[in-house]
Formats: structure tokens, sequence, C-alpha cells
């Protein structure tokens, strides 16, 4: 928890100094990037978690991988290295990117489903949605088998859980609280 906190400090000062810069855009680019590269591999989330690597061999081995960084990217690495913090800067990066959404009056819906999302469906739901939020919104689709069907929608605190799983666990609370729970 602590480290989130962190993250979202972080975030919101490189916004700050991006926006004052004019480098928002470009950041938003470098921060997708460091979070999407950092998601996909676990040795990189390794490498800069451990305490025997030096800084030294940790930014090298950054600004390998991320070779187009603006300046301001790779002060927030040099910031990192300095507090020892660099272990979070794959947090820091979606904060950003979330921060970044809203600040430019744009929200992301994370939607669950158990299999992949059509076009179509994508389409009626990201519809739905820009009614509900009014507000410019972006999907991300999110696999989960174990939701067995339906759906389970969350736009920014909000969420709708649809899924069979979700109404299985409302049935059972339900059983529970009325004492209909059968003895086994």
């Amino acid at each position: 928890m602590k480290h989130s906190r962190a993250a979202i400090r972080y975030a919101k000062a490189v916004l700050s100094l991006s926006l004052e810069l004019k480098k928002a855009d470009t950041i938003n680019e470098d921060m997708q990037s460091i979070a999407s590269t950092m998601e996909g591999s676990k040795e990189l989330q390794i490498m800069l978690s451990s305490p025997v690597i030096k800084s030294k061999i940790k930014k090298s081995a950054l600004l390998a991988v991320f070779k187009n960084l603006d300046k301001i990217s790779i002060s927030l690495i040099d910031q990192l290295i300095e507090n020892k913090r660099l272990p979070i800067l794959s947090q820091i990066a979606k904060q950003y990117i979330l921060i970044y959404d809203l600040h430019k009056g744009s929200e992301v819906a994370k939607v669950t489903t158990a299999i992949p999302l059509t076009k179509a469906l994508e389409e009626k739901i990201l519809i739905k949605v820009k009614e509900i939020v009014g507000k410019k919104v972006s999907i991300v689709n999110i696999i989960d088998p174990s939701i067995i069907g339906g759906f389970i929608l969350r736009v920014g605190d909000k969420q709708f859980d649809a899924s069979i799983t979700g109404k299985m666990n409302n049935l059972r609370r339900e059983f529970e609280h009325n004492h209909y729970v059968p003895k086994l």
C-alpha cells in the first residue's frame, strides 16, 4: 500500500513537470512503454528489485531497454535510484498513465470477461460506458475464466458485477443471511 502511495506522488510530480515543460504526451508514451515492457518481463522486475545488482547496472539496463526516453523520464529513473525506489518504476508508470488520462478528460473502463470480447460487443460496451460516464473512455478487456460468464465492469472507483460467479456469491450470502444454508 505504501508503495502505491509513493507511486502516485511520483506520477503526479512527473505529470506536473511534464505539463509545465509541455511534454506530457511524450512522457505518456514513455510511461506506456515502461509499463507494458515491465508487465511482460518478470526478469526486469526482479533485476530492479535486487539489492545485489548495483544501481549503475540497473540504470544501464533500463537505458538499453528503453532507448528513446525523454530527459524527464531519465531524471525520474535517476531520482528513483537516489531514493532507492527503483522497484516501483512500473507502478509509477501505470499511475502516470491513469492520472494523464484523467487530466485529458478520458477514463479507462476495465471489462473482465471469461472469454475475449468481440469487436461488436466492445463497441456496444464503449457506447454505454460513454453515456454513463460522460467522458471519453477506452476499454481494456481482462480475461478471467473463473467468472464463468457475464462480465465485471470497472470505471474509476465504480464497479458493476454481472458475472455468474458474482451472482452465485450474492445468492450464497443471501442464503447464509437468511439461515437457508443446508447442513452437510
